[in-house]
């Protein structure tokens, strides 16, 4: 696990309480995509499935970690990251451990957002995430959050 994983997961698990109690871990950072793990025994339904509150937190979360890290890397530490808006959609059922991922937007868009930011002290962006059961690439949940970054 690199060091932005092990950081990303204090702060999750620190600041958000419950990151604990759903096993969410931080898998990696890499080539400006973040992936998250989520167990499926601690976010069982009543059908043997992963719950869709457990994976919309998740996907919430990727996008949340995503841009907490890109932040970062720009040398933005100064802001406040909150959802704005989220859709969601559940094409296939979670059945084992899952994988969450989010990847970085345009260059173009998330330069804007910087350049916003960084001029008016407030931000929108929006983020694709998206999560797998392990070992597929199938994707069994897709997600698409505005995320709102503030002074």
């Amino acid at each position: 696990m690199s060091r932005d994983s092990r950081y990303l997961e204090s702060i999750l698990h620190h600041d958000i309480p419950l990151t604990r109690e759903m096993g969410l871990k931080v898998l990696g950072w890499q080539d400006r995509q973040l992936q998250l793990h989520l167990p499926l025994q601690a976010n069982i339904n009543h059908k043997s499935t992963m719950f869709g509150g457990s994976l919309y937190c998740g996907a919430v979360l990727a996008g949340w970690g995503w841009l907490h890290l890109q932040l970062r890397e720009e040398g933005i530490e100064d802001g406040h990251i909150v959802i704005q808006e989220g859709q969601i959609s559940y094409p296939l059922p979670v059945t084992r451990d899952a994988t969450v991922l989010c990847q970085a937007p345009e260059d173009k868009v998330w330069k804007r957002f910087v350049a916003t930011y960084k001029r008016y002290g407030r931000a929108r962006l929006t983020l694709d995430t998206w999560i797998v059961n392990e070992g597929s690439e199938e994707q069994a949940v897709a997600f698409t959050g505005q995320y709102v970054l503030h002074r």
